[in-house]
């Protein structure tokens, strides 16, 4: 039988996220992989797995998770991670592998699925969608992603701040991910367009230490590294004004 990997979005850190078919496809796996920088760190996927499967099925496997700057060290870690899950899925023929928000968005799983589709000959891939950070910070904040004709613009911040000017000075909703590093400049950003007012930012979302915030509190303080933010377009048309 071919081997099967399965990237499992098991949503922003709150697992009562996970959807029921996230949950059944880390329980039907033979071996559930969690994405961590250092073997000695539980990261926020494993947390939200172990909820669901024992610890005894979940296996680390080292990623270089930040490095944007070393190309080769970057391609060697993902040589070496993808060469890991390629001897568990030999060893064991199913492997789930766990990724915060949806593997489709931003995830470590695209890169592994390439490594893997060239190591394991025959190897199924498939994905299971969670829950992203945008959709849990909207329902915990209130803010509303769309309306009507609206369109939703999705930037990481990791790319520049450059990238979240020109969408901002956009139509539709805005969602900057990874911008806690420079909260200062999309604090700026915000001024400039006129979308301070009704934007909002979260952290650590279902989590002990979560906190969202309007984002005219920003101060320029550094905040973590996952923080998400929802910059709403003006909306003076009352109800249906998008339409």
């Amino acid at each position: 039988m071919s081997s099967r990997l399965v990237g499992v979005g098991v949503g922003p850190g709150d697992p009562e996220l996970v959807t029921v078919k996230g949950v059944n496809a880390l329980r039907a796996a033979d071996v559930v992989v969690v994405p961590v920088m250092d073997t000695g760190e539980r990261g926020r996927a494993e947390a939200t797995v172990l909820h669901y499967v024992p610890e005894d099925k979940v296996v680390r496997v080292v990623f270089a998770l930040n490095e944007r700057t070393d190309r080769a060290r970057r391609e060697a870690a993902w040589d070496a991670a993808g060469a890991a899950v390629a001897g568990l899925l030999e060893q064991h023929g199913s492997v789930a592998f766990a990724t915060i928000g949806d593997p489709n968005v931003y995830s470590t799983f695209t890169y592994l699925a390439q490594t893997i589709a060239g190591l394991v000959p025959g190897v199924v891939v498939e994905t299971v969608p969670g829950i992203t950070a945008m959709q849990d910070l909207a329902a915990r904040s209130g803010a509303v992603l769309t309306e009507g004709t609206e369109p939703l613009t999705l930037v990481p911040v990791t790319a520049g701040s450059a990238v979240l000017k020109e969408a901002l000075a956009g139509p539709g909703t805005v969602v900057a991910y990874k911008f806690g590093r420079q909260a200062a400049e999309v604090a700026e950003a915000l001024k400039e367009n006129g979308r301070l007012a009704d934007a909002v930012w979260g952290s650590a979302l279902g989590l002990p230490e979560e906190s969202v915030r309007p984002a005219a509190e920003l101060d320029g303080t550094p905040l973590p590294y996952l923080s998400t933010l929802i910059a709403p377009p003006r909306r003076d048309g009352g109800r249906g004004g998008k339409l």
